[in-house]
């Protein structure tokens, strides 16, 4: 963790010279706030704004979290049992890559004549999108299993349900915190995609608002924002990760 605390001045220096640039071209430019606004006018906004902007945060925070804790829950479990009975992962698992095909913005209309405007179809955007990651990433960790590892095991007695717990899911944490941090930043844009659909708060509702009104530094505000939630939600699955892989972040510190 040290090290990419020290490297983060690295990529924080790359985006203060893309604002300045930025704050410079549009001045120089004479370009109208309401066609893009100077990084200098859009935190003024974000903290004039807060009053009204805090509650639509708060609101996308909240759908975020559960979605993503709902879609991992599915994707763990929907993993374990194509990896655990192989004429399932044989009949089911192609049916799973052919479901990414859909564009969600497609399916979401339907989800709202099945299911209403209320959270349940907000849900289900979240999970379609959260979910595949994770279950391909766990699938590929079980299957990268040492051999070696599984036949000393099963020499000394152990049954395949304790080849599972006790070697294939430990071993595949490094590949299914992959698919965590993936999903954590595809949750809270689910979430704002579903707020899109048909909600009375949430970032995805201030963002119609305010480009319907042209106020485009609220709709940078908001982008802003949705950056910031889905960097904290990937860093605190690596902080996670760093706790249950220590064997991992040993390798990766002598790096």
């Amino acid at each position: 963790m040290r090290n990419y605390l020290l490297k983060g001045w690295r990529p924080a220096l790359v985006l203060l010279l893309l604002f300045i640039i930025w704050e410079m071209a549009v001045s120089m430019a004479e370009i109208p706030n309401w066609l893009l606004p100077p990084p200098s006018e859009i935190f003024k906004e974000a903290i004039a704004g807060w009053g009204n902007f805090g509650p639509h945060l708060q609101s996308t925070i909240q759908l975020s979290l559960l979605g993503f804790v709902i879609g991992s829950s599915i994707g763990l479990i929907t993993a374990i049992i194509l990896h655990l009975i192989p004429f399932v992962r044989e009949s089911i698992y192609p049916l799973l890559i052919l479901s990414q095909n859909i564009p969600i913005i497609v399916l979401a209309p339907l989800l709202v004549i099945w299911f209403g405007f209320g959270l349940l179809p907000k849900l289900i955007v979240i999970t379609l999108i959260c979910f595949f990651p994770i279950t391909v990433a766990a699938l590929d960790g079980f299957r990268q299993t040492p051999n070696e590892l599984k036949h000393y095991m099963m020499m000394a007695g152990a049954n395949r349900r304790q080849l599972f717990w006790k070697l294939e899911l430990p071993y595949s944490l490094p590949a299914l915190f992959s698919g965590l941090k993936i999903s954590a930043t595809y949750s809270v844009m689910g979430a704002v995609i579903s707020e899109w659909l048909g909600a009375k708060s949430g970032v995805g509702v201030y963002m119609t608002l305010a480009s319907s009104s042209f106020r485009t530094d609220r709709v940078f505000v908001a982008i802003l924002f949705i950056m910031i939630i889905s960097l904290l939600l990937f860093a605190l699955i690596l902080l996670a990760e760093r706790i249950l892989v220590r064997w991992k972040s040993k390798e990766a510190d002598n790096k």
